[in-house]
């Protein structure tokens, strides 16, 4: 097991947490809200081409997954199984990207990822592999789950955390803001987001150049 550490990062103050908790460092990436999207390409868990500029026209999700940590199986105990077949079924494309390098502990290759995926009961529109981290980086993913919207036009809308209470206590759903939740609702209402940023909260990503 990796021991993660346990640091909360909010401007110039750091915050003890508990151990496997991270929230996401500042970083300069191409992905900014209120800007195009980034486009990118990948292959999903069965190796087909899976192109984010393939969904323009409809929302996007992009969900930065890993099975092994504590915050990823929290959101899994049902939370985010539910929020990808609620909002799939109304058109919104929903792409979880693994981003782990493949010399990690927490690695899974692709048939082993599809099936913990089956074995979850989630839904996604595909889950994507990016063992090299270019995409990740590109959008400043830096720990699990990352959560970003992306609005119809392709313009990235949110960048953050899945909710408001950064526990790794599936207790603590019901009591949270889901803002992806909140998002995707005023995106389908055809009102703007009302809430573009939060404090992402998770695992740090396991990047092959070890900057996460």
């Amino acid at each position: 097991m990796i021991r993660r550490r346990p640091l909360l990062t909010l401007g110039a103050a750091t915050v003890a947490l508990p151990a496997g908790l991270l929230a996401g460092r500042a970083v300069h990436a191409a992905a900014l809200v209120g800007q195009p999207a980034p486009d990118f390409s990948l292959t999903d868990t069965t190796g087909k081409t899976v192109r984010l500029s393939q969904f323009k026209g409809k929302p996007v999700v992009l969900e930065w997954n890993n099975p092994g940590c504590p915050f990823v199986r929290k959101h899994y105990q049902g939370n985010l199984q539910s929020l990808q077949k609620t909002y799939t079924a109304k058109g919104v494309a929903w792409l979880a990207i693994n981003s782990t390098r493949d010399d990690s502990a927490d690695y899974l290759p692709p048939p082993q990822l599809a099936r913990w995926m089956t074995d979850q009961g989630a839904s996604p529109t595909a889950t994507l592999m990016d063992e090299d981290g270019t995409v990740g980086a590109t959008y400043g993913a830096r720990v699990t789950p990352h959560m970003y919207l992306i609005d119809a036009l392709g313009v990235l809308v949110y960048a953050g955390g899945i909710d408001s209470i950064p526990s790794a206590r599936a207790a603590d759903i019901e009591k949270a803001t889901n803002y992806v939740r909140q998002g995707l609702d005023e995106l389908l209402a055809g009102k703007p987001v009302s809430k573009s940023t939060s404090l992402p909260y998770g695992c740090s990503i396991k990047y092959r150049n070890g900057t996460a």
